[in-house]
């Protein structure tokens, strides 16, 4: 009778060998799943970002997800560096732009103060002379008949003040009363019509259409004779 020689643990050996095989292909597997998911990553744009190297671990498709939304991140904030630059630059622009009408405002106001001055002086200049014919009219022997030079010193004044744009405000008697002009002291009886200036107590004087000083008068009250 012949004996089997076959050695019992040569159908071990053969299923321990079968079970190595099989781990390595699933390791292979696993390393080329890695590769794959890496090289997207890489595909994506985001090489180097744990974030997206490990969601590709899990889905290829969250793993763009995110690369994307990364993108986006990045795109924001670059659009944000820009806007905060160039907001930087507007306000700088216009700080110069205030200071500039700030130095502006001043330059007109000292030169409207120049001018005013200006104005003044020549003013005072033509005004003085009346003053020295007042003065020579008062130097006049006692008993002298001043009233001419006085006349003459007055029509002298008043070319001045005309001038200068200044008018008298000396209304008739019977005139309307013009409230913007007049101001009215006491009504009076008058033979002159109700309501109307009966006579002027004190002139005024208006300089184009800005009265500077109204005049002072009595209104009738319609009841003299």
């Amino acid at each position: 009778m012949t004996e089997d020689a076959s050695d019992p643990t040569d159908g071990e050996r053969a299923d321990a060998e079968t079970e190595e095989a099989t781990d390595a292909s699933a390791g292979a597997e696993a390393a080329a799943s890695e590769t794959e998911a890496a090289s997207n990553a890489s595909t994506n744009g985001q090489t180097g970002d744990p974030l997206v190297a490990r969601a590709a671990e899990y889905d290829e498709e969250l793993a763009e997800d995110v690369a994307a939304l990364r993108g986006r991140a990045d795109e924001l904030e670059a659009e944000l560096a820009a806007a905060e630059e160039e907001n930087e630059e507007l306000s700088n622009r216009l700080k110069r732009t205030q200071a500039d009408f700030q130095n502006y405002k001043k330059r007109a106001k000292k030169r409207q103060d120049q001018i005013r001055e200006t104005a003044t002086e020549d003013f005072v200049e033509r005004v003085v002379t009346v003053r020295d014919n007042l003065l020579r009219a008062l130097d006049q022997e006692e008993g002298a008949d001043i009233r001419p030079g006085i006349e003459s010193t007055l029509e002298e004044f008043d070319r001045i003040l005309s001038s200068e744009g200044v008018s008298t405000i000396d209304p008739d008697p019977g005139e309307e009363v013009d409230p913007t002009r007049h101001e009215v002291m006491m009504r009076v009886d008058s033979g002159q019509p109700e309501g109307t200036v009966a006579d002027v107590y004190q002139a005024g004087y208006e300089m184009g259409e800005k009265v500077i000083r109204a005049a002072q008068v009595t209104v009738s009250t319609g009841g003299g004779e």
